[in-house]
Protein backbone atom coordinates (compact mmCIF):
# COMPACT_ATOMS: atom_id res chain seq x y z
CA UNK A 1 0.00 0.00 0.00
CA UNK A 2 1.67 3.08 -1.04
CA UNK A 3 1.54 6.05 0.74
CA UNK A 4 0.90 9.71 -0.95
CA UNK A 5 3.51 12.84 -0.55
CA UNK A 6 1.57 15.90 -0.42
CA UNK A 7 4.83 18.11 -1.75
CA UNK A 8 7.66 17.55 -3.28
CA UNK A 9 11.47 19.15 -4.70
CA UNK A 10 13.10 21.58 -1.84
CA UNK A 11 10.25 21.66 0.87
CA UNK A 12 10.41 17.46 1.19
CA UNK A 13 13.94 17.48 1.99
CA UNK A 14 13.78 20.01 4.63
CA UNK A 15 10.68 18.35 5.91
CA UNK A 16 12.66 15.08 6.02
CA UNK A 17 15.48 16.93 7.59
CA UNK A 18 12.96 18.76 10.16
CA UNK A 19 11.81 15.12 10.71
CA UNK A 20 15.44 13.17 11.60
CA UNK A 21 16.47 16.36 13.54
CA UNK A 22 12.57 15.94 15.98
CA UNK A 23 13.50 12.49 16.18
CA UNK A 24 16.80 12.61 17.52
CA UNK A 25 15.92 15.84 19.90
CA UNK A 26 12.81 13.14 21.31
CA UNK A 27 15.16 10.13 21.71
CA UNK A 28 17.99 12.14 23.46
CA UNK A 29 15.79 14.19 25.87
CA UNK A 30 14.34 10.38 26.47
CA UNK A 31 17.96 8.93 26.94
CA UNK A 32 18.34 11.74 29.11
CA UNK A 33 15.77 11.27 31.40
CA UNK A 34 16.36 8.02 32.05
CA UNK A 35 20.37 8.07 32.30
CA UNK A 36 20.17 11.45 34.50
CA UNK A 37 17.93 11.15 36.69
CA UNK A 38 18.93 7.17 37.72
CA UNK A 39 21.99 8.84 38.87
CA UNK A 40 21.90 9.87 42.80
CA UNK A 41 23.79 12.81 43.50
CA UNK A 42 25.70 10.50 46.51
CA UNK A 43 26.54 8.18 43.49
CA UNK A 44 28.03 10.92 41.05
CA UNK A 45 29.87 12.44 44.39
CA UNK A 46 31.42 8.97 44.83
CA UNK A 47 32.55 8.76 41.39
CA UNK A 48 33.91 12.84 41.38
CA UNK A 49 36.05 12.03 43.77
CA UNK A 50 37.25 8.34 43.93
CA UNK A 51 36.09 6.84 40.34
CA UNK A 52 38.43 6.62 37.57
CA UNK A 53 39.99 9.34 35.66
CA UNK A 54 37.32 9.49 33.36
CA UNK A 55 33.91 8.90 35.82
CA UNK A 56 35.78 12.03 37.61
CA UNK A 57 35.52 13.92 34.66
CA UNK A 58 32.13 13.30 33.67
CA UNK A 59 30.93 13.00 37.24
CA UNK A 60 32.29 16.87 37.37
CA UNK A 61 30.45 17.90 34.55
CA UNK A 62 27.20 16.23 35.31
CA UNK A 63 26.89 17.38 38.93
CA UNK A 64 26.03 20.69 38.40
CA UNK A 65 23.12 19.98 36.17
CA UNK A 66 21.28 17.12 38.08
CA UNK A 67 21.86 19.14 41.06
CA UNK A 68 18.18 20.50 40.93
CA UNK A 69 16.78 17.61 39.73
CA UNK A 70 12.91 18.45 39.38
CA UNK A 71 14.17 21.63 37.34
CA UNK A 72 15.85 19.01 35.27
CA UNK A 73 13.25 16.44 34.91
CA UNK A 74 10.71 19.25 33.86
CA UNK A 75 13.35 20.57 30.89
CA UNK A 76 14.00 17.27 29.87
CA UNK A 77 9.94 16.56 29.67
CA UNK A 78 9.00 19.63 28.00
CA UNK A 79 11.58 19.32 25.53
CA UNK A 80 10.87 15.67 24.88
CA UNK A 81 7.20 16.32 24.60
CA UNK A 82 7.12 19.24 22.53
CA UNK A 83 9.28 17.36 20.35
CA UNK A 84 6.93 14.61 19.89
CA UNK A 85 4.02 17.06 19.18
CA UNK A 86 5.97 18.53 16.47
CA UNK A 87 6.41 15.44 14.41
CA UNK A 88 3.10 14.78 13.65
CA UNK A 89 2.48 17.74 12.46
CA UNK A 90 5.67 17.56 9.68
CA UNK A 91 4.47 14.24 9.03
CA UNK A 92 1.22 15.40 7.95
CA UNK A 93 2.50 18.35 5.43
CA UNK A 94 4.06 15.29 3.60
CA UNK A 95 1.71 12.18 4.13
CA UNK A 96 -1.86 11.44 5.06
CA UNK A 97 -3.12 11.47 7.87
CA UNK A 98 -3.10 7.90 8.88
CA UNK A 99 0.42 7.59 7.22
CA UNK A 100 1.71 9.93 9.96
CA UNK A 101 0.11 8.36 13.23
CA UNK A 102 1.90 4.96 11.78
CA UNK A 103 5.55 6.73 10.65
CA UNK A 104 5.18 9.26 13.70
CA UNK A 105 4.56 5.88 16.34
CA UNK A 106 7.27 3.69 14.70
CA UNK A 107 9.78 6.64 15.26
CA UNK A 108 9.06 7.37 18.29
CA UNK A 109 8.72 3.89 19.80
CA UNK A 110 11.73 2.81 18.18
CA UNK A 111 14.17 5.68 17.85
CA UNK A 112 12.99 8.37 20.11
CA UNK A 113 12.43 5.71 23.31
CA UNK A 114 14.04 2.22 22.94
CA UNK A 115 17.10 2.79 21.17
CA UNK A 116 18.16 5.87 23.10
CA UNK A 117 16.77 4.41 26.56
CA UNK A 118 19.21 1.16 25.80
CA UNK A 119 21.87 3.44 24.87
CA UNK A 120 22.18 5.77 28.12
CA UNK A 121 21.14 3.52 30.37
CA UNK A 122 24.72 2.01 29.75
CA UNK A 123 26.47 5.11 28.49
CA UNK A 124 24.22 7.41 30.25
CA UNK A 125 27.61 9.34 32.29
CA UNK A 126 29.28 9.59 28.97
CA UNK A 127 26.99 10.73 27.34
CA UNK A 128 25.24 12.92 29.96
CA UNK A 129 29.02 14.78 30.15
CA UNK A 130 29.20 15.18 26.56
CA UNK A 131 25.76 16.95 26.64
CA UNK A 132 26.09 18.58 29.54
CA UNK A 133 26.23 22.30 28.66
CA UNK A 134 23.23 21.41 25.60
CA UNK A 135 21.55 20.63 28.55
CA UNK A 136 22.10 23.61 30.46
CA UNK A 137 21.03 25.62 27.40
CA UNK A 138 17.82 23.70 27.61
CA UNK A 139 17.32 24.77 31.21
CA UNK A 140 17.37 28.26 30.31
CA UNK A 141 15.41 28.07 27.61
CA UNK A 142 12.77 26.22 29.33
CA UNK A 143 13.42 28.18 32.84
CA UNK A 144 10.34 30.40 32.53
CA UNK A 145 8.02 26.85 32.51
CA UNK A 146 10.35 24.30 34.08
CA UNK A 147 10.88 26.60 37.08
CA UNK A 148 7.26 26.75 38.50
CA UNK A 149 6.69 23.40 38.19
CA UNK A 150 9.76 22.60 39.46
CA UNK A 151 9.63 24.51 42.62
CA UNK A 152 5.85 22.95 42.97
CA UNK A 153 6.98 19.36 42.97
CA UNK A 154 9.99 20.42 45.47
CA UNK A 155 7.45 21.40 47.62
CA UNK A 156 5.50 18.57 47.52
CA UNK A 157 7.85 16.19 47.10
CA UNK A 158 10.94 17.92 49.00
CA UNK A 159 14.16 18.23 47.55
CA UNK A 160 15.20 15.39 45.78
CA UNK A 161 16.03 12.17 47.40
CA UNK A 162 19.72 11.73 49.10
CA UNK A 163 20.01 7.86 48.59
CA UNK A 164 22.27 7.17 51.35
CA UNK A 165 21.97 3.30 52.54
CA UNK A 166 21.58 2.42 55.99
CA UNK A 167 24.06 0.03 57.78
CA UNK A 168 22.62 -2.60 56.56
CA UNK A 169 22.59 -1.72 53.13
CA UNK A 170 26.02 -0.97 53.30
CA UNK A 171 26.46 -4.47 54.74
CA UNK A 172 24.94 -6.27 52.14
CA UNK A 173 26.52 -3.72 49.86
CA UNK A 174 30.11 -4.77 50.30
CA UNK A 175 29.38 -8.95 50.62
CA UNK A 176 28.04 -7.81 46.66
CA UNK A 177 31.92 -6.60 46.06
CA UNK A 178 33.20 -8.96 47.77
CA UNK A 179 35.60 -11.47 45.48
CA UNK A 180 33.65 -14.70 47.33
CA UNK A 181 30.11 -13.51 45.48
CA UNK A 182 30.78 -13.99 42.09
CA UNK A 183 29.99 -10.88 40.38
CA UNK A 184 33.55 -9.51 39.97
CA UNK A 185 34.26 -7.54 43.06
CA UNK A 186 37.87 -6.96 44.00
CA UNK A 187 37.21 -6.95 48.16
CA UNK A 188 38.98 -10.53 49.87
CA UNK A 189 37.19 -11.68 52.54
CA UNK A 190 39.39 -10.72 55.29
CA UNK A 191 38.49 -6.80 53.56
CA UNK A 192 34.53 -7.80 53.56
CA UNK A 193 34.84 -9.04 57.35
CA UNK A 194 36.88 -6.01 58.53
CA UNK A 195 34.37 -3.55 56.52
CA UNK A 196 31.03 -5.26 58.23
CA UNK A 197 32.43 -5.52 61.83
CA UNK A 198 33.50 -1.92 61.46
CA UNK A 199 29.85 -1.37 60.42
CA UNK A 200 28.02 -3.31 63.37
CA UNK A 201 30.52 -1.96 65.63
CA UNK A 202 28.31 0.74 66.97
CA UNK A 203 25.37 -1.96 67.51
CA UNK A 204 27.20 -4.27 69.33
CA UNK A 205 28.34 -3.88 73.14
CA UNK A 206 31.14 -5.54 75.31
CA UNK A 207 28.90 -8.84 76.10
CA UNK A 208 28.50 -9.42 72.12
CA UNK A 209 32.14 -9.53 71.60
CA UNK A 210 33.83 -11.04 74.84
CA UNK A 211 35.42 -14.37 74.87
CA UNK A 212 33.72 -15.96 77.83
CA UNK A 213 36.21 -17.29 80.87
CA UNK A 214 35.47 -20.54 80.70
CA UNK A 215 37.48 -20.24 76.95
CA UNK A 216 39.91 -17.51 78.28
CA UNK A 217 43.38 -18.97 78.94
CA UNK A 218 44.51 -17.77 82.95
CA UNK A 219 46.84 -18.02 85.68
CA UNK A 220 46.92 -18.24 89.32
CA UNK A 221 49.02 -15.70 91.08
CA UNK A 222 50.36 -18.50 93.39
CA UNK A 223 51.53 -20.51 90.63
CA UNK A 224 54.80 -20.65 90.03
CA UNK A 225 56.23 -20.08 86.15
CA UNK A 226 58.20 -23.20 86.09
CA UNK A 227 59.06 -25.06 82.14
CA UNK A 228 55.24 -26.75 81.96
CA UNK A 229 53.54 -23.30 82.88
CA UNK A 230 55.72 -21.63 80.77
CA UNK A 231 55.32 -23.57 77.31
CA UNK A 232 51.80 -23.74 77.96
CA UNK A 233 51.93 -19.83 78.18
CA UNK A 234 53.93 -19.87 74.62
CA UNK A 235 51.75 -22.58 73.19
CA UNK A 236 48.80 -20.48 74.06
CA UNK A 237 50.55 -17.26 71.96
CA UNK A 238 48.87 -14.73 73.69
CA UNK A 239 50.79 -11.34 74.59
CA UNK A 240 48.93 -10.79 77.17
CA UNK A 241 47.55 -13.52 80.41
CA UNK A 242 45.25 -12.45 83.25
CA UNK A 243 45.98 -13.66 86.10
CA UNK A 244 43.38 -14.70 89.00
CA UNK A 245 43.26 -14.97 93.04
CA UNK A 246 41.71 -18.46 93.99
CA UNK A 247 39.02 -18.67 92.07
CA UNK A 248 39.30 -18.42 88.28
CA UNK A 249 36.53 -15.44 88.57
CA UNK A 250 38.45 -13.54 90.78
CA UNK A 251 40.35 -11.58 88.08
CA UNK A 252 43.35 -9.03 89.79
CA UNK A 253 45.12 -8.50 86.58
CA UNK A 254 47.29 -9.42 83.72
CA UNK A 255 50.99 -9.94 82.92
CA UNK A 256 52.46 -9.26 79.75
CA UNK A 257 54.26 -12.28 78.11
CA UNK A 258 56.98 -10.20 77.12
CA UNK A 259 57.67 -9.70 80.92
CA UNK A 260 58.48 -13.49 80.86
CA UNK A 261 61.51 -13.73 78.62
CA UNK A 262 64.03 -12.72 81.01
CA UNK A 263 62.79 -15.58 83.75
CA UNK A 264 64.44 -19.23 83.67
CA UNK A 265 62.48 -21.80 83.82
CA UNK A 266 64.45 -23.45 86.67
CA UNK A 267 64.34 -20.84 88.90
CA UNK A 268 60.25 -20.89 89.58
CA UNK A 269 59.61 -17.83 89.98
CA UNK A 270 55.88 -17.09 91.53
CA UNK A 271 53.60 -15.11 89.40
CA UNK A 272 53.31 -12.59 92.25
CA UNK A 273 56.65 -11.44 91.76
CA UNK A 274 56.30 -10.25 88.13
CA UNK A 275 54.47 -7.41 87.08
CA UNK A 276 50.89 -7.70 87.10
CA UNK A 277 49.09 -4.55 85.37
CA UNK A 278 45.83 -3.47 86.14
CA UNK A 279 42.80 -4.58 84.18
CA UNK A 280 40.08 -2.20 83.60
CA UNK A 281 36.08 -3.73 84.53
CA UNK A 282 33.63 -2.76 82.08
CA UNK A 283 29.47 -3.32 81.67
CA UNK A 284 28.36 -5.68 79.85
CA UNK A 285 26.09 -3.20 78.20
CA UNK A 286 28.91 -0.70 77.33
CA UNK A 287 29.11 -0.40 73.71
CA UNK A 288 31.93 -1.51 71.61
CA UNK A 289 32.93 2.03 70.73
CA UNK A 290 33.18 3.24 74.46
CA UNK A 291 35.48 0.19 75.06
CA UNK A 292 37.39 1.50 71.73
CA UNK A 293 37.87 4.84 72.78
CA UNK A 294 39.56 3.53 76.04
CA UNK A 295 42.02 1.63 74.82
CA UNK A 296 42.98 3.88 72.51
CA UNK A 297 43.93 5.91 75.44
CA UNK A 298 46.74 3.13 76.15
CA UNK A 299 45.70 2.13 79.53
CA UNK A 300 45.11 -1.34 78.45
CA UNK A 301 44.74 -3.70 75.71
CA UNK A 302 42.07 -6.12 77.42
CA UNK A 303 39.28 -5.49 80.02
CA UNK A 304 36.97 -8.00 82.07
CA UNK A 305 33.35 -7.44 81.40
CA UNK A 306 31.28 -8.04 84.49
CA UNK A 307 27.73 -8.20 84.91
CA UNK A 308 25.57 -6.36 87.30
CA UNK A 309 23.55 -8.05 89.90
CA UNK A 310 19.84 -6.57 90.52
CA UNK A 311 19.03 -7.60 94.04
CA UNK A 312 15.14 -7.05 95.31
CA UNK A 313 16.07 -6.02 98.77
CA UNK A 314 16.57 -2.13 99.86
CA UNK A 315 19.57 -2.67 102.33
CA UNK A 316 21.91 -0.14 101.83
CA UNK A 317 24.16 -2.50 99.73
CA UNK A 318 21.86 -3.69 97.20
CA UNK A 319 23.45 -1.08 94.55
CA UNK A 320 26.75 -2.69 95.05
CA UNK A 321 28.66 -4.00 92.13
CA UNK A 322 28.13 -7.68 92.77
CA UNK A 323 29.29 -8.66 89.19
CA UNK A 324 32.19 -10.35 90.26
CA UNK A 325 30.63 -13.55 91.93
CA UNK A 326 28.62 -14.33 89.00
CA UNK A 327 29.62 -13.74 85.52
CA UNK A 328 33.44 -12.46 84.82
CA UNK A 329 33.91 -12.46 80.83
CA UNK A 330 37.38 -11.92 79.06
CA UNK A 331 37.18 -8.99 76.43
CA UNK A 332 40.10 -9.57 74.58
CA UNK A 333 41.37 -6.64 71.81
CA UNK A 334 43.68 -9.23 70.79
CA UNK A 335 41.42 -11.13 68.54
CA UNK A 336 42.38 -10.37 64.84
CA UNK A 337 38.78 -8.17 64.12
CA UNK A 338 38.80 -6.02 66.81
CA UNK A 339 42.89 -5.42 66.72
CA UNK A 340 42.27 -4.70 63.44
CA UNK A 341 39.91 -1.89 64.67
CA UNK A 342 42.44 -0.78 66.75
CA UNK A 343 44.92 0.02 64.27
CA UNK A 344 42.28 1.78 61.53
CA UNK A 345 41.53 3.85 64.38
CA UNK A 346 44.86 4.73 65.29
Amino acid sequence: MAVEYKCCGTDFFIHILVIVLLVVFAGLMSGLTLGLMSMSLVDLEVLAMSGTPNDRRHAAKILPVVRKQHLLLCTLLLCNAAAMEALPIFLDSLVTAWGAILISVTLILLFGEIIPQSVCSRYGLAIGATVAPFVQVLVWVCFPIAYPISKLLDLLLGHGHVALFQRAELKTLVNLHGNEAGKGGELTHNETTIIAGALELSAKTAKDAMTPLSEAFTVDINAKLDRDLMNLVLEKGHSRVPVYYEQTTNIIGLILVNNLLTIHPEDEVPVKSVTIRRIPRVQEELPLYDILNEFQKGHSHMAVVVRQCNRTDESPTSNRDESIHLSIDIFSSLQISFRLYLDFAA
